[in-house]
């Protein structure tokens, strides 16, 4: 790619396109559309598409240690085997919040899986940050949110990006190397009008990434929080990013219809919409993780 303009290379108009990871053994990008109860699989090599229907809202995918997927769905984490189509529960984290959802992800260099919780209504501040590794989930004890996004990792893996979307907030956490946390600080507000900071990404060179759902593009934020750059969108409501291709420089941007009347997706036909630009940087490498 050559060009760092957005161009749509998937349309499958998802309600709330959302957790976008590249997957280096199959060579392929996966994401969820989390209202539409679909997981799909992007394979750019071939211009290829593949969905499964998930057994409800499905917050995230990523790649485990036994060649299967982790998800997280509206009633736990559960494995994912593409194959037979099937999905197991392994834990049901916030069972005794029914009005609660998992929305995302990320895997750290250990293999341990740090994902969030939100409240689906919007409105309460129920929303956790949990870390499970080797069979242990636990609430790694952040202040709740209604919207939790992220999290993401930096390169050494010492610092925790988690993001309070409805707040704009996107807040920085030191961790140990055992997942400890540490001190938590203010890592960037986005300002009013720009739209909300949804799921953040890192680069290769330690800077995040957030989609602005309402924004109409997604920013690139220098590690101590100073703004690098924003790439503007034709859609409103861009979520996350993902760095894949074989050198990892190609961005993956998933976008959602999610809030948009019969006006504006007239206008905007592209939206929900699986997105590609050059980014101009290197993503990370991926990791399975280790439930």
């Amino acid at each position: 790619m050559s060009s760092a303009t957005p161009r749509s290379v998937l349309s499958v108009g998802a309600i709330l396109g959302e957790g976008p990871i590249w997957v280096a053994r199959d060579a392929a990008l996966w994401f969820v559309d989390i209202k539409g109860h679909c997981i799909h699989r992007y394979d750019p090599a071939l211009n290829v598409a593949r969905s499964w229907t998930a057994p409800g809202q499905v917050g995230w995918i990523v790649p485990t240690d036994d060649g299967l997927f982790a998800v997280g769905l509206q009633s736990g984490i559960h494995r994912f085997d593409p194959t037979s189509a099937s999905f197991r529960l392994l834990h049901a984290p916030e069972a005794q919040v029914p009005g609660n959802r998992l929305n995302d992800a990320t895997v750290a260099p250990d293999g341990a899986l740090w994902f969030g919780s939100m409240d689906d209504g919007e409105a309460e501040d129920s929303g956790h940050i949990y870390r499970l590794h080797r069979g242990l989930c636990a609430n790694v004890g952040l202040p709740p949110v209604s919207i939790t996004n992220g999290p993401a990792l930096s390169p050494d893996g010492r610092t925790l990006y988690h993001t309070d979307t409805l707040g704009r907030h996107i807040w920085r956490t030191a961790l140990s190397a055992d997942g400890a946390i540490g001190e938590t600080s203010l890592f960037t507000t986005i300002e009013d009008g720009a739209g909300y900071p949804d799921g953040p990404t890192v680069d290769a060179e330690g800077c995040l990434w957030t989609g602005l759902f309402g924004g109409w593009a997604v920013r690139r934020y220098d590690p101590a929080g100073a703004l690098m750059r924003e790439i503007r969108f034709p859609v409103a409501n861009i979520t996350k990013i993902a760095f894949g291709g074989d050198d990892l420089s190609v961005a993956y941007a998933t976008t959602a219809r999610k809030g948009l009347n019969m006006t504006a997706l007239t206008e905007q036909p592209l939206a929900g919409d699986l997105f590609a630009f050059d980014p101009g940087v290197a993503g990370l490498p991926g990791h399975v993780a280790t439930i």
